[in-house]
């Protein structure tokens, strides 16, 4: 497992969150899993900062201390209580109204994947030289795209977007994308998070030629490298998980 952030080319500060976690207690481990989230904030400079380290510090606190034996069920709660802690932040200092933020987390249980995801950061599966985006885009373009107005394969150049259609933070309440009954994964499965600031300057085929060649850590390295010398426009963020024997 490897994470990097990066500030990008054109941004004063990092928006983005992410963290990894498994428990340190072998028996929990066997209980609970590992976790990793990724989370991009918006709401201007302290806002977007403050809503991405409050969702990712949420969904582990609520994941760790109030797992119920369901990893699915826990992280839809754990996207729930985010979400509230973002708005009653919000609510406490009117500077930062309208201060939200995507999520993306997953557990890997045994070799059963669990995940919860709101907004356009995106989860990825790597396995035999082909990728599988696991996530959908609540954002304008995504909607395009699903009601068959825009082609898939333009929508990463649309001028639009980075309009998100749902965020943590955002609206009273939030829906919130999961995987029911989980995924089964296989030895030498890759697993790879990344915000926008990835996907948007980086291609599919780009990100499973990474991963497909590189062990994790060399891989996030190369990837922000590679969206760096493309511009870098915004924050960039990866984690990327090996599945070994």
């Amino acid at each position: 497992m490897a994470s990097l952030s990066d500030v990008g080319c054109q941004r004063d500060n990092n928006e983005d969150s992410y963290l990894y976690w498994e428990p340190a207690d072998d028996e929990e481990f066997q209980r609970k899993g590992r976790l990793a989230v990724i989370a991009d904030g918006m709401g201007g400079h302290e806002g977007g900062q403050e809503a991405s380290r409050l969702a990712v510090e949420t969904v582990r606190e609520v994941y760790d201390q109030g797992f119920r034996d369901d990893p699915q069920a826990t992280l839809l709660e754990a996207f729930a209580v985010a979400h509230t802690r973002i708005l009653n932040y919000a609510e406490r200092h009117p500077l930062f109204q309208g201060m939200g933020t995507t999520c993306t987390a997953f557990v890997l249980h045994g070799r059963q994947l669990y995940f919860a995801h709101v907004g356009d950061s995106r989860l990825y599966l790597v396995r035999d030289s082909q990728i599988l985006r696991l996530t959908r885009d609540h954002s304008y373009v995504g909607r395009l795209v699903e009601s068959g107005l825009v082609r898939a394969e333009d929508a990463e150049k649309h001028p639009q977007r980075h309009i998100l259609t749902a965020a943590l933070g955002a609206g009273i309440e939030v829906a919130v994308d999961g995987a029911e009954g989980g995924r089964t994964l296989r030895e030498g499965d890759d697993l790879l998070l990344c915000t926008d600031g990835l996907w948007g300057v980086v291609t599919d085929e780009e990100l499973e030629t990474a991963v497909s060649n590189y062990a994790p850590a060399e891989c996030c390295a190369a990837l922000v490298k590679l969206a760096r010398e493309r511009g870098g426009p915004d924050n960039i963020t990866v984690q990327v998980l090996h599945l070994g024997s």
